[in-house]
C-alpha cells in the first residue's frame, strides 16, 4: 500500500474563507501534503480542480462541497460532499434526500463536525448534526480542528491565547464524537472517519492588533488524513481522484495529529486463517485472528473492540495482539506535545466477524 496525506474541509473566499484556491496550494505544497480537498459552503466550485506543481512538488487539489440548510437557524446538520460532481444544495433541507442524492451521484459524503457546540465568547451557535436517524452516508469527521477549539474556549482572553498560540489547540477529537462513532459502529454499520481542518485563515483585529486566525499553512501540518492506496498517487487527475476517493469510501485511511509527530508509516493490520485485512476491511475470526500494530515512533497505544480499550501498551512502536472474537477493533495512539497529553493517531476499524 501506498500512503499519501489529504487535508480536507477548507473554505476560500466563495464561501467563508478569505483566500483563493491558488493560495491553498501554495501553502500545501510548501509543507509538503499530497492532497487537499475544499469544501466550501453550498457552493460547488468549478475550474480550480488539478495538479498544482511547484519544482518537484506535487499537489492533487480536489473540489468537494459542504452543504446545509442555509435557511434553518441555526445552520446544523452539516453534510462534506465529494465527488459527486453536481451540485446538490437544493436538497439541503432535507439531510436524507441530500445523501440519497450524492450515492445516485455516485458521491461519497460525511457528517461534518458531528458534535460543534456553542461558544459563547466568540459568539457560536451549536451548529452539531442532529439527523441521526439517516442511513447511507460513507462516514464522518471524527476530528474538527475548528470544533474542538469551540469546547476549550472558556472566556475571550482564552480566544485571545489561542489566536496567538494555535499550537496549544489541538489535543484530541471531542470525546461525544468518538462515542457515537463507536454506537454506530457497534450496531454493525460501517461509518468511516476522517480528520478535518475547517480552515478559513479568517483575519481579526483588535485595536492595533491584526492576526489570521489558523492560517492554511498551520492547518497543512495539524489534522490530516492519511490514505492508503493500491497504487502511487501519478500526477494524472482522473485516475489520481479515483484512488483518493476510493480509498476514503473504503476507510483504508488514518487520522494523524502530525503537529504532535509524523504519523508516515502507521500501520493496522490482521492476519487469519486464509486471508490478511488492512483499516477499513473485514477478516474471520475463525482459528483466531492476529492484529499488528506499527507506530512511526515510541508511543502509548490503546487497542479498542467495539469501543471499549482491552489493552494499552506505554512507549511502544511495535506491537502484536492475538484474538478470537469478533468485534470491530480499532487503534488509538497518544504522546506528549508542548507538554500536553495528545491524541495522535485514531485509525479505522478492522471488522473481525
Amino acid at each position: 500500500m501506498h500512503e499519501s496525506v489529504v487535508n480536507l474541509h477548507m473554505h476560500t473566499r466563495y464561501s467563508d474563507g478569505t483566500g483563493t484556491h491558488a493560495d491553498i496550494a501554495a501553502a500545501a505544497l510548501q509543507a509538503g501534503v499530497d492532497v487537499v480537498i475544499v469544501t466550501d459552503h453550498n457552493v460547488l466550485v468549478d475550474g480550480p480542480e488539478k495538479i498544482y506543481k511547484d519544482g518537484k512538488k506535487r499537489l492533487l487539489l480536489l473540489v468537494g462541497e459542504e452543504i446545509h440548510d442555509q435557511a434553518r437557524d441555526p445552520q446544523k446538520n452539516h453534510l462534506l460532499v465529494f465527488n459527486a460532481r453536481r451540485e446538490l444544495a437544493s436538497f439541503a433541507p432535507n439531510p436524507q434526500n441530500l445523501i440519497d442524492n450524492v450515492r445516485k451521484s455516485g458521491g461519497i459524503c460525511f457528517i461534518a463536525h458531528p458534535k460543534d457546540p456553542v461558544c459563547k465568547p466568540i459568539k457560536e451557535d451549536d451548529i452539531s448534526w442532529e439527523a441521526w436517524d439517516t442511513q447511507g452516508y460513507t462516514g464522518l469527521e471524527l476530528w474538527n480542528g475548528l470544533s474542538e477549539i469551540k469546547v476549550d474556549i472558556k472566556s475571550y482572553l482564552h480566544a485571545i491565547f489561542y489566536v496567538f498560540f494555535p499550537e496549544f489547540v489541538n489535543i484530541r477529537p471531542i470525546p461525544e464524537t468518538i462515542k457515537k462513532w463507536d454506537e454506530l459502529l457497534s450496531s454493525g454499520r460501517k461509518v468511516v472517519a476522517i480528520g478535518g481542518s475547517d480552515a478559513h485563515a479568517l483575519k481579526v483585529s483588535a485595536g492595533p492588533l491584526r492576526r489570521t486566525v489558523f492560517p492554511y499553512a498551520f492547518h497543512f501540518r495539524t489534522i490530516n488524513t492519511h490514505i492508503l492506496t493500491p497504487a502511487p498517487l501519478t500526477g494524472n487527475l482522473d485516475s489520481d481522484r479515483e484512488l483518493v476517493y476510493s480509498a476514503l469510501a473504503a476507510g483504508r485511511c488514518f487520522v494523524g495529529l502530525d503537529l504532535a509527530g509524523d504519523t508516515h508509516g502507521f500501520r493496522f493490520s490482521a492476519q487469519g486463517k486464509d486471508k490478511n485485512a488492512t483499516l477499513g476491511e473485514e477478516i474471520s475470526a475463525e482459528n483466531g485472528v492476529t492484529f499488528q500494530i506499527r507506530l512511526p515512533q515510541r508511543a502509548e497505544c490503546r487497542l479498542l473492540k467495539n469501543g471499549n480499550v482491552i489493552k494499552q501498551w506505554n512507549d511502544r512502536d511495535i506491537i502484536t495482539h492475538i484474538t478470537s472474537e469478533p468485534g470491530v477493533y480499532r487503534v488509538e495512539a497518544y504522546k506528549r506535545y508542548l507538554g500536553l497529553h495528545r491524541g495522535w493517531i485514531f485509525s479505522n476499524p478492522i471488522y473481525v466477524r
